[in-house]
Parts: structure tokens; C-alpha cells; sequence
């Protein structure tokens, strides 16, 4: 009996969809349609007589066939990248540049993605300043950079919004009758200005008893207590509570994260794909079930 023959977009569908645990996400992260990959995992499932993956309203999961597959199957992309790269013999730089307050837990799993996607294509990042990257970027020293909407005026693609919030820790006091005790970064931070414009706004009076010093210096200092301070609800301190409603603080205003690149290669535009899938599905609230 002759084995089935694979083609690769077909398995590429797949991996994806396993991996995004999404039809959508999977159909962003490859460029195509959800309907394309669709067709395209049904071709798979038919050529080698088994459901690969378990699909319900609410969840995208990998058969028993499916999970005894799937490891095989990155192998065989693997393979085929490598064989395709080492015909080209060409080596490309990715260089990518993410804004101190932007940059979270998900990092690793997007270059890890751009990585698996293109073995051959070497990933430099730097992690400054919003400021210092779009100047890098403006000179053409970054291919591609991620920061908040409120740093930059110009278009570029939307990666999800950015909400903030104030924290302290567990047994911060603040005297009612004093300045609140703020901690906050350099005076160029994007993130004090919002705070400071709310507070003034607001007419809550202040005084910043810890400042500079870094991200990590204020972390400490707002986990040690000595200090509120405004941070991305997804970056604050594991150790920290939202204490607005404690302490009578003012809502602060969300923000957008912008993807900027004037990249327009076949090869470049894959991995930004991939980037922005990659993002957006960990910057997702997970509820039960995954939806597809």
C-alpha cells in the first residue's frame, strides 16, 4: 500500500491551527483566509485517513491522532525550511525593537515563533525607550518596532489596546490628608505623564517620593510599600493590587499598541505576520474555551 504523499501547505495549516488553538488566529499568522485553511486541513485529514483536530463552538483541539501527529509534522516544516534556506544560502537580519513598557511575558513565545518559522533568519531585539527606537527606526537602524499609540502619531497596524491602572502593595496606607506618594520613571515616561495629567485633572495632590532609578527600581519600591504607582495592567507587580477604587483614584486612559514597519518583502511580511498573531493572542483575556 503506497503512504500518502504531504504536501506543505497543508501540514503548515495544521501546526497552525494546533497552534493558535484558532482557525482565525491561524488563518492571520499564515496570511490567508480562515475558509483557505479550512480546505486546506481537510486535504491533510483525507490523505492520511484521520482527524487531526477536534473542533467545537467555543474550543480547537488536537485529536489522539492529531497529538501523535503533530510533533512529526513540525519536523517535516522544519525539514522543508532548511532545505529551501540552504539552496538560498541567505542569511537575513530581523531587527526588532521593543519599547521598554511594552515589552511583557509574551516575548519569548513571539521570537520563539518568528524563530520557527524562518530558522534562517537572524533575530536581533533591543528594548529601550520609545523615544530612542523610533529615532533607530527613522534611520533605518530597525526594520520594525513595537510601542504604544500615544508615543507616535503615525499609522501604523493596531496590536490590541494597552489599560493601566494604580498599584500598590497589600499594605500600602496612604494618610488622607497628604499628598498621595507616587513612585514613577524618568520624566520622559509615557506612562507619568498619563498619571500625572489624571491626578491633576482629578485634584488629588501628589508627590513623587521615589523616582527614576528604572522599571525594576520601581517595582521594588512599590512592592516594598513605600509608594503608589501607574503601571500596564498586565505588567504591574505580581505582588501588587488595583487600589483606584481604595484610595480614590481617578480612572486612567487606555492606550493602543502599534506595530510600525516599512518592510514589504515576501519574507519580511511573513514574519510580521506571524509577530502580530503571535501578540495579539497573548494579549487576549483567556475565558473558558478558546474561540475559533
Amino acid at each position: 500500500m503506497s503512504r500518502p504523499v504531504l504536501d506543505v501547505e497543508s501540514v503548515q495549516a495544521f501546526v497552525a491551527i494546533a497552534d493558535f488553538q484558532s482557525f482565525t488566529r491561524a488563518a492571520e499568522a499564515l496570511g490567508t483566509t480562515q475558509g483557505a485553511i479550512s480546505v486546506k486541513l481537510k486535504r491533510l485529514e483525507a490523505r492520511l485517513g484521520y482527524k487531526l483536530l477536534e473542533r467545537t463552538p467555543r474550543q480547537v483541539r488536537l485529536s489522539a491522532e492529531g497529538a501523535l501527529f503533530i510533533n512529526p509534522a513540525r519536523d517535516f516544516l522544519l525539514a522543508h525550511d532548511r532545505a529551501v534556506a540552504s539552496l538560498s544560502a541567505e542569511c537575513r537580519r530581523f531587527r526588532l525593537g521593543i519599547a521598554e513598557h511594552v515589552a511583557g511575558p509574551e516575548i519569548p513565545v513571539l521570537l520563539a515563533r518568528l524563530n520557527k518559522q524562518d530558522p534562517a533568519l537572524t533575530i536581533e531585539v533591543r528594548l529601550e525607550n520609545s523615544r530612542s527606537l523610533l529615532d533607530a527606526f527613522d534611520k533605518g537602524d530597525l526594520d520594525a518596532v513595537i510601542v504604544r499609540q500615544d508615543d507616535d502619531s503615525r499609522g501604523g497596524e493596531d496590536l490590541g489596546p494597552e489599560h493601566f491602572g494604580w498599584f500598590a502593595a497589600p499594605g500600602f496606607h496612604q494618610h488622607p490628608e497628604k499628598p498621595l506618594r507616587l513612585a514613577a520613571l524618568a520624566p520622559c515616561c509615557g506612562v507619568r505623564d498619563i498619571a500625572i495629567r489624571a491626578l491633576s485633572a482629578a485634584g488629588i495632590k501628589w508627590n513623587e517620593v521615589f523616582v527614576g532609578g528604572g522599571s525594576a527600581a520601581v517595582v521594588a519600591a512599590v512592592s516594598a510599600g513605600l509608594a503608589v504607582a501607574a503601571f500596564s495592567c498586565r505588567l504591574a507587580p505580581c505582588d501588587t493590587l488595583e487600589v483606584s477604587q481604595a484610595l480614590g483614584l481617578p480612572a486612567l486612559p487606555s492606550s493602543r499598541i502599534m506595530l510600525h514597519s516599512t518592510l514589504t518583502d515576501g519574507r519580511s511580511r511573513d514574519a510580521l505576520r506571524t509577530l502580530a498573531a503571535a501578540y495579539r493572542e497573548h494579549r487576549t483575556v483567556k475565558h473558558a474555551g478558546v474561540s475559533v
